[in-house]
């Protein structure tokens, strides 16, 4: 088996309402973030309550999470581009530090 070369990138999990789905992809695009993956209807507990993961009329009032690899250089500019939206929208950003191969798929 050939040996896999590992690169360090960090990993954003950007949490909010399905309604601002489409401003958190643009704004990714815009950062120059290669690609993400979205995952609807997520279930959980946090500050206000549990959410059930269910649509009940429309996939825009339902919580998803935006999955991103991206290069460090990446994080602080996304992070400005949505801290005004998260001064008025509830939502949670994790951020962790992984390995990638394949680093071409993640740098323009």
């Amino acid at each position: 088996m050939k040996n896999l070369n590992l690169s360090p990138v960090k990993k954003l999990e950007i949490i909010l309402d399905g309604e601002h789905k489409g401003f958190a992809t643009d704004m990714l695009d815009r950062a120059g973030v290669k690609g993400y993956t979205i995952v609807n209807n997520l279930s959980g507990k946090g500050r206000h309550g549990f959410h059930e993961g269910h649509i009940m009329f429309n996939e825009d009032d339902v919580l998803v999470m935006i999955i991103a690899a991206v290069p460090e250089e990446l994080v602080d500019p996304i992070l400005e581009g949505l801290a005004p939206f998260y001064n008025e929208h509830s939502g949670v950003i994790f951020i962790s530090d992984i390995q990638v191969t394949r680093m071409v798929k993640f740098k323009n």
